[in-house]
């Protein structure tokens, strides 16, 4: 599976969000998955690129969900968090839940060098969560993506509160064992049994805008140029 997952780093995001879902009456192109717009299988503009020059990443979701302390349940932690990423799939995306009072969630530098390192030591070759973190030049040269809100330098005590649940990130409904492809367009998801035609169907559609391109490139009669983008020529 990790040739299958490379394989989809041909594309960019936007071209999976074109066969997975975004032009559904495409029977040929697009698998139509979800109702593109009513269903949430893709993030928002709030989740932003870190390291753009990273290019794109993919791989299977772990999620895990973090928030204040809870002196009635202390059961999971960090360990708990890099186990859940060594026993999944690889490479792994982990999707980290910020779940912390909206006063305070803004300014939450959640993760950093330190656990960083260990998720990547552990498989994981990008992160996405729907709040900030930090320590963005320590984890830069690691060659590990980073999706966040944004970067804040601090951070109070937290814990863990679950792994391996479904949760919302920024917008994305993701659930374990789903795949995740983003870059700097964002990110968006599917589930892993259709990775093979996911594979296929951008493949094809990457050969036939490329196509196009070239040829509005070359046109200069807007008549002509809308012909083009209808499909009217082969």
């Amino acid at each position: 599976m990790k040739e299958k997952i490379e394989k989809l780093k041909q594309f960019d995001t936007p071209s999976i969000t074109n066969v997975v879902a975004t032009y559904p009456n495409n029977k040929e192109s697009c698998l139509g998955l979800y109702n593109p717009w009513d269903i949430n299988w893709y993030a928002d503009q709030t989740l932003k690129c870190m390291y753009p020059e990273l290019g794109r990443v993919a791989g299977y979701v772990v999620t895990c969900v973090y928030g204040l302390p809870d002196p009635n349940y202390n059961r999971l932690g960090l360990s708990d968090v890099i186990k859940a990423i060594a026993a999944s799939p690889k490479p792994v995306i982990l999707a980290v839940k910020q779940n912390f009072p909206d006063n305070i969630k803004g300014k939450i530098g959640l993760m950093g060098g330190n656990m960083m390192t260990a998720f990547k030591a552990a498989g994981c070759v990008g992160v996405l969560s729907d709040g900030p973190s930090r320590d963005i030049d320590e984890i830069r040269p690691m060659g590990i993506q980073y999706m966040l809100t944004g970067a804040t330098a601090g951070h109070g005590a937290f814990s863990v509160h679950a792994i391996n649940v479904p949760v919302n990130i920024c917008g994305m409904d993701v659930t374990p064992g789903e795949i995740v492809h983003m870059d700097e367009n964002g990110a968006c998801k599917f589930p892993s049994e259709y990775i093979d035609e996911v594979i296929d169907r951008a493949s094809a559609l990457q050969k036939v805008e490329a196509a196009r391109m070239e040829k509005m490139a070359k046109e200069s009669d807007p008549e002509e140029i809308l012909k083009i983008m209808r499909g009217l020529y082969d």
